[in-house]
Parts: C-alpha cells; structure tokens; sequence
C-alpha cells in the first residue's frame, strides 16, 4: 500500500531444506576432499606463504565442516553461516590467488577463485537469512 512503511515479518521457518542440502553437499564434498589431502592442502598453503599451514589447513577444514552442519540442520545457523563467510574470505585470496600465475595454473585458480565467491555469496545470503528470523 502507498505510504505503508511496515517491513514485513520473517517467518520462523528456516531457508530451503532442499537449497541447504544442494549448497551443503558441495561443502560437505570440500571439507571430505580437504581432509583426504591433508598434506598435499598444506603443500599448497605452505607454497602461498600461509602461516602455520599444518595447523590452519586441518583447522580451516574443521571449520568448513562444521559450519555446513550448521547450515544444513540449521542450528547456530547465524554462527555457522558467519563461520562459513570467514572461512571464504580468508581461503579464497590466499590459496586461489590466480592473479599471480600463468598459464593452466591460471585458468584452474581462476575457477575455483570464482566458484568460491559464489558459494561466498551463498553463505552471506544465509546469513542474512539467519539473522532476519527468529532461530
């Protein structure tokens, strides 16, 4: 209506089960992935000049993990969705920094740079959804 300067209410019901198992499947399979090539994550944090890569890749991992539970069951979901933005802020610049390779080592940093920004964009959404209801 012209001049109603209500904002709507939230629903007490949480975002999509099915969008949070599609985007936490992806997570799920990053956070198995890492931990199945733990050394090989540390080689690569330890080469993109991570401090303390035997400890932050395992601790990064851990967190991706739990934060996707939270997500998924949606419970802490405004913890787990902050978690989950953290975790990209900090990973994706550092390990994906395409900008300073060539070639196919480029192209592969690249994607995955881009893949990671849109499941940014994701967790930033939760996030707001999580803070816009009562959970």
């Amino acid at each position: 209506m012209k001049g109603d300067t209500t904002e709507p209410t939230a629903s007490a019901q949480p975002p999509s089960a099915l969008g949070r198992l599609l985007y936490g499947g992806v997570l799920a399979y990053m956070a198995v992935d890492g931990f199945r090539n733990n050394e090989k994550r540390v080689e690569v944090a330890r080469e993109s000049d991570v401090p303390l890569p035997e400890f932050m890749v395992p601790l990064a991992t851990g967190l991706l993990l739990v934060a996707n539970l939270g997500i998924v069951l949606w419970k802490y979901p405004r913890v787990s969705a902050a978690a989950l933005v953290v975790f990209f802020l900090g990973t994706t610049p550092a390990i994906h920094d395409f900008w300073t390779m060539e070639g196919k080592e480029r192209q592969q940093n690249k994607i995955n740079f881009l893949k990671n920004v849109a499941l940014l964009g994701g967790a930033v959404v939760l996030l707001s959804e999580a803070g816009d209801r009562r959970s």
